[in-house]
């Protein structure tokens, strides 16, 4: 954790706060661990963010890749529209 640049540690606080980013993409990208990201984001965030975050991460089922029940990859939305050749398509 010693050798995070800010730029670094920024980004892990926004996934980590990110609903559907799991702790173990966190750890594929950073190398951090669960327990490392938890004492980051205390040692990072001031004490009533920090509480509110534990509070919406703990027990969501998002934030674990074993205990997801929708495919692993990116999530879409039904109405998003599709993307082809960097323009737009209608529906």
């Amino acid at each position: 954790m010693e050798n995070l640049d800010e730029i670094a540690i920024d980004r892990i606080i926004e996934m980590a706060w990110e609903d559907r980013t799991s702790f173990e993409a966190i750890q594929f990208q950073f190398g951090l661990k669960e327990q490392e990201v938890i004492e980051l984001m205390r040692k990072e965030m001031k004490p009533k963010s920090f509480k509110m975050w534990r509070e919406r991460v703990q027990g969501r089922k998002t934030k674990h890749e074993k205990l997801r029940t929708f495919e692993q990859g990116r999530f879409k939305c039904t109405r998003q529209k599709s993307i082809s050749n960097n323009s737009i398509s209608k529906r």
